[in-house]
């Protein structure tokens, strides 16, 4: 049985090219959908038939809705991540480089850091509103933990010959940072923005659900739950999962581009 499944999956391997490979189950699971209706297995008011999805979004494109729906999501999550991230990287980097920075506040953050995003909701609600502003804090606040813990991780997690390279050759403690200890966390730093980037989004639907109402996907997906519209939610979940595999493929493509000479000095050896 295990000899038989190999082969086939080799056999996947060789007919499917390697960057066509990631879309395979999605094409299968969208077959399968399709059949499932056109074939009459299934009738249930739960589900319904993929094309009834497809004229759904261009009635919402057409309405200029799903439009509104999404750049204002991906502008609320823009602002949010930001600020979250920008505060992440100069207090992470504080709490690496500082030893008494570190000792004073790392306690008190690391306590923080153990406390559920949504938990923060209704103490972000009462000082900020329920409204905009409480949502772009909310979505900082996603942003900000996993930036500063890689870059705390990163940054302490040079190697101290590193360092001792720079002191040898008379470099001020700025340049130890700027030419040393970032260039070496820079992986970790990666990680976490690319964190940050897919927690927002996913902290960017929850803020849509949990505080006042405004356009937004989130939205989009409340009012067809609301009105029992499952053309709506199930577009919505694809625009969802679309819209994180576009954060996805765009942060390892930046991420490659500005990591180019980690596989240079990499290959030289």
């Amino acid at each position: 049985m295990s000899t038989s499944a190999s082969i086939f999956s080799r056999n996947i391997a060789t007919l499917v090219p390697r960057r066509l490979r990631g879309w395979v189950l999605p094409t299968a699971l969208l077959g399968y959908w399709w059949a499932a209706y056109f074939f009459g297995w299934t009738d249930s008011q739960l589900f319904v038939p993929v094309q009834r999805v497809f004229e759904r979004a261009h009635e919402l494109s057409a309405s200029g809705e799903l439009w509104l729906a999404l750049s204002s999501s991906l502008g609320r999550m823009a602002k949010g991540f930001v600020i979250g991230a920008s505060a992440g990287l100069v207090f992470g980097g504080a709490l690496g480089l500082l030893r008494l920075f570190d000792r004073m506040v790392g306690p008190t953050f690391h306590t923080l850091k153990q406390i559920s995003l949504f938990a923060w909701i209704p103490l972000i609600s009462v000082w900020f509103g329920m409204g905009e502003q409480g949502k772009v804090v909310f979505l900082a606040l996603s942003a900000f933990f996993p930036v500063v813990l890689n870059t705390y991780e990163g940054v302490r997690g040079v190697a101290r010959e590193f360092v001792e390279v720079g002191k040898t050759f008379a470099f001020s403690r700025l340049q130890v940072v700027t030419r040393i200890v970032l260039p070496a966390a820079m992986p970790s730093i990666f990680t976490g923005i690319y964190l940050a980037l897919i927690y927002s989004w996913l902290a960017c639907l929850g803020a849509e659900y949990l505080l006042s109402a405004a356009p937004g996907i989130g939205t989009l997906l409340i009012d067809g739950q609301e009105h029992f519209w499952m053309d709506q939610v199930l577009l919505g979940v694809i625009i969802v999962g679309a819209v994180g595999l576009v954060l996805n493929l765009s942060a390892n493509f930046i991420e490659s581009r500005l990591l180019r000479w980690r596989g240079a000095s990499t290959a030289s050896y």
